[in-house]
């Protein structure tokens, strides 16, 4: 009997095991580098298209969006910058946007522990900024975030929405 009870723990034990290690849809992502000397730490869940309409549909026009899947999208500055000239002080912040065709609103919000955007609170933004989206004619099938010089870029399905940042 305590063979038998002790091999049930065991495959139930590899069971669980591995449905814990079954790979998320959206993957965990960081992108990490340096602007005008800042630190940059870009932490977030990268959808893939699929075949999917994203801009207007998959991700609505006008409503917030998590900036990627799952959890909250975060961003982490190592000093204070500004974002397309306005000031954002060195810390950690969630990073939400509200596309539009026309132009998107990107939000850093202080609290930065947040599932999605279920919980997002308008008085807990930081940071507001409108940027226009850049249409692309190649398109990118899983959201990235990349680092340049100057500029922080989410590219998904055909949009890029990009900002430029400088160091105070």
């Amino acid at each position: 009997m305590k063979k038998i009870l002790g091999l049930l723990m065991v495959f139930a034990f590899s069971i669980g095991f591995s449905f814990s290690q079954k790979k998320r849809v959206s993957p965990k992502e960081t992108t990490i580098g340096k602007i005008n000397g800042v630190e940059v730490n870009i932490n977030y869940c990268a959808p893939s298209v699929k075949s999917r309409k994203i801009w207007g549909e998959l991700v609505p026009y006008d409503k917030i969006w998590r900036a990627g899947a799952n959890e909250a999208t975060t961003m982490e500055f190592g000093k204070d910058i500004s974002i397309q000239n306005n000031k954002l002080p060195a810390g950690k912040y969630s990073f939400f946007v509200i596309p539009n065709k026309e132009k998107c609103t990107l939000i850093f919000n202080k609290d930065f522990k947040q599932w999605g955007s279920y919980n997002y609170s308008v008085d807990k933004d930081q940071l507001r900024v409108d940027v226009r989206p850049i249409l692309n004619s190649k398109s990118t099938e899983k959201l990235v975030y990349e680092i340049n010089d100057k500029t922080i870029s989410l590219k998904w399905s055909n949009w890029i929405i990009s900002f430029d940042i400088s160091s105070e």
